[in-house]
């Protein structure tokens, strides 16, 4: 989902404000979430009412998360903001070994630092291949970094929430709080000169966020933090792969983002890090294993 995710949002910013299409992801996830609790789980709703303050900061990291990140996409390139934004998934690694205690191999830390070397030398190179607009340029990075930053902060505390709530309970509220917090700044009549492709487009953006961060959320359940991060890092592949073709068949709705050689190393890097790390991952003890596996019907 996250790596169609970035070429969508590039084409998306040229019809919409940012503010105006992030919250209408919300609005789209939230919305189905919603009309599932309310006829099969009504019980879940309540923590619309009471939310744990944890979900609360998560929420609103969740949220700036979506709003930096279009930012960057939209000043930079899919292909430039999707590496940039394997920042987050990275730190979070490291989350995992000082708040999680989660433990990681020499190997595994090799992989961490070839990831991070590459991701360096991809922002130098992505840098030079600019010719006027570097201030723009830096200004979409940072966006991305601001983004890759919120990104962690959410990832940290619903590690955490998971453990006591279902991840669709958690989903609900996260996805409904930033529906409140943009309202006040959204654009309506943007809605009003939508074409029906437009409109797929926005509906496709909301189903992606169900889809990834519920699929997250059950990963944060099931897996150590480390590990999710490096399989999230691994997802610009099918950027590239993506905006390669849409160049090769030469579409009209989107400018081509063909990575230099020194690109296409140094995202190797950040690609071969990742995989070195997840190679040589430690296994779970017998009795992490345990404690992972879900013991009532309704967890599975």
């Amino acid at each position: 989902m996250w790596g169609f995710l970035a070429i969508a949002l590039k084409v998306a910013s040229g019809i919409m404000d940012p503010v105006t299409i992030v919250w209408f992801r919300f609005v789209v996830a939230f919305s189905i979430l919603f009309v599932y609790f309310l006829f099969r789980k009504p019980s879940e709703l309540k923590i619309l009412k009471k939310p744990p303050i944890f979900l609360v900061v998560a929420s609103m990291a969740l949220g700036i998360n979506y709003l930096a990140f279009l930012y960057g996409v939209e000043l930079t390139t899919p292909s430039t903001a999707q590496v940039i934004i394997q920042i987050g998934p990275i730190l979070l690694g490291f989350v995992g070994l000082i708040f999680f205690k989660e433990k990681i191999s020499l190997r595994q830390g090799i992989g961490f630092v070839i990831a991070g070397s590459g991701l360096f030398l991809f922002y130098r190179d992505s840098l030079a291949k600019i010719t006027g607009e570097e201030a723009m340029f830096n200004m979409g990075i940072l966006w991305v970094v601001v983004a890759a930053m919120a990104w962690v902060i959410y990832s940290a505390f619903q590690k955490t929430l998971v453990k006591s709530y279902s991840p669709w309970q958690l989903n609900l509220f996260l996805f409904a709080l930033p529906i409140l917090l943009f309202l006040p700044f959204i654009k309506p009549s943007g809605f009003m000169e939508l074409t029906v492709p437009q409109w797929g487009l926005l509906v496709y953006l909301g189903l992606n966020t169900l889809i990834a961060y519920g699929c997250l959320a059950l990963a944060f359940k099931y897996l150590e933090a480390n590990k999710i991060s490096i399989i999230v890092t691994m997802n610009p592949i099918i950027t590239f792969i993506l905006m390669g073709l849409l160049a090769y068949f030469e579409v009209t709705w989107i400018e081509p983002d063909i990575l230099s050689v020194n690109g296409i190393i140094a995202a190797i890097l950040v690609i071969g890090g990742a995989i070195l790390a997840v190679a040589f991952a430690k296994p779970s003890s017998k009795k992490e294993i345990n404690e992972l596996i879900p013991t009532k019907k309704e967890d599975v």
